[in-house]
């Protein structure tokens, strides 16, 4: 179902985008799309980070977009005033650079000459730069749902939620979050994060990341809560 949004550059239209993505990772679906880069262009930039929401999820389209690209269509979203999402390009991949490198070395080569060692060096590592990007393309991809429980009802869950934050490593992205109760005035923090498979370990994180210091000060335990591939047709968790 199309969205629609007014008045991106005023304080009301960033709050109502803000509650939006308050239960959201992306403004459609659960994968980054052509909705999100409609979104992402109305804005004049990095919105202030006391739109805690709206800061998450712009760095996070910010970063797919100098990563990757975004190509999924979408759902359809209207910003008030501005152009739809085709009009913006996004990076080429890896695989793209590495075509474009070799159709430029190979003006250079002598069809009709010997090759020399400098030569076939060149296209050893032109092949394996090749193999190296298209193996890395290939990569899967998972969605991941954590619980994260504090030590008491005295825990400050903002806090908490800033150090797991603080974990940062190639191949992870932090998502959308929330606060659960579980009793006794106590709440758990729910958060969704996409990990590269090839890169990132989720029992890794989780021993060596998350439960020790310094964050174990405000972290009691850290559980596994769903685990799902991304695919084009993947309907995420998190409502």
């Amino acid at each position: 179902m199309a969205v629609t949004f007014n008045d991106l550059g005023s304080a009301a239209g960033l709050k109502k985008l803000d509650e939006y993505l308050l239960t959201r990772s992306y403004i459609s679906g659960y994968q980054a799309s052509k909705d999100d880069i409609t979104v992402y262009t109305a804005l004049s930039g990095a919105p202030s980070s006391s739109y805690l929401n709206v800061s998450r999820w712009y760095k996070h389209i910010d970063a797919l977009l100098r990563i990757s690209g975004v190509s999924e269509e979408g759902c359809g979203v209207t910003v008030e005033g501005f152009a739809p999402a085709e009009a913006v390009a996004t990076p080429p991949t890896a695989d793209s650079k590495a075509a474009a490198a070799e159709d430029d070395d190979d003006d250079d080569v002598d069809l009709f000459g010997e090759e020399t060692e400098e030569e076939k060096k060149a296209a050893e590592e032109r092949a394996a730069a090749v193999k190296a990007s298209s193996k890395k393309k290939e990569s899967g991809k998972s969605s991941v749902l954590l619980d994260i429980k504090p030590w008491d009802d005295e825990t400050d869950m903002k806090k908490l939620e800033e150090a797991v934050r603080s974990v940062q490593m190639e191949g992870l992205l932090w998502g959308a979050s929330k606060l659960v109760p579980v009793g006794y005035g106590i709440k758990k923090l729910q958060i969704m994060m996409t990990i590269v498979d090839d890169l990132v370990s989720v029992d890794t994180l989780i021993e060596e990341h998350l439960t020790v210091e310094p964050i174990n000060e405000y972290v009691q335990s850290c559980d596994i809560v769903a685990f799902n591939k991304i695919c084009k047709n993947y309907f995420g968790m998190l409502q």
